[in-house]
């Protein structure tokens, strides 16, 4: 699913219902959305992004906004070294190098959970 006004959604389906079921991701707030075709899922999606962002701005609230691009990561003074190394072996920064070898990790990743689709 594409992203929508920068917010993007994990999906998954229910057999107890029939449909497929989203969540707005990256929010501390939670948005769910369903349909029972990758269009109607496609539009609840953008609907319920929509509601979300009229309902913060009726009440006077500012919406969560998705994936800043910070993060905040703590780990061990070994494991600093360990990756300050590393990131000087290739010539770049310590941000540069984890964005690329974290970028690489959440891709494997993702790709290897699409191979197990999940039905509830």
């Amino acid at each position: 699913m594409k992203p929508y006004k920068g917010y993007t959604a994990s999906i998954w389906y229910e057999s107890d219902d029939l449909l497929f079921h989203g969540t707005v991701e990256g929010i501390r707030d939670t948005v769910h959305f369903a349909g029972a075709s990758a269009q109607e899922l496609e539009r609840a999606f953008r609907d319920s992004v929509d509601d979300y962002l009229n309902w913060c701005a009726e009440d006077g609230v500012e919406p969560n906004k998705p994936y800043s691009g910070r993060l905040a990561f703590r780990t061990t003074p070994e494991h600093h070294r360990l990756i300050s190394e590393a990131a000087s072996a290739q010539a770049r920064s310590i941000n540069q190098w984890m964005d690329e070898v974290l970028e690489e990790a959440a891709r494997k990743t993702l790709d290897e959970g699409r191979q197990k689709i999940k039905f509830g």
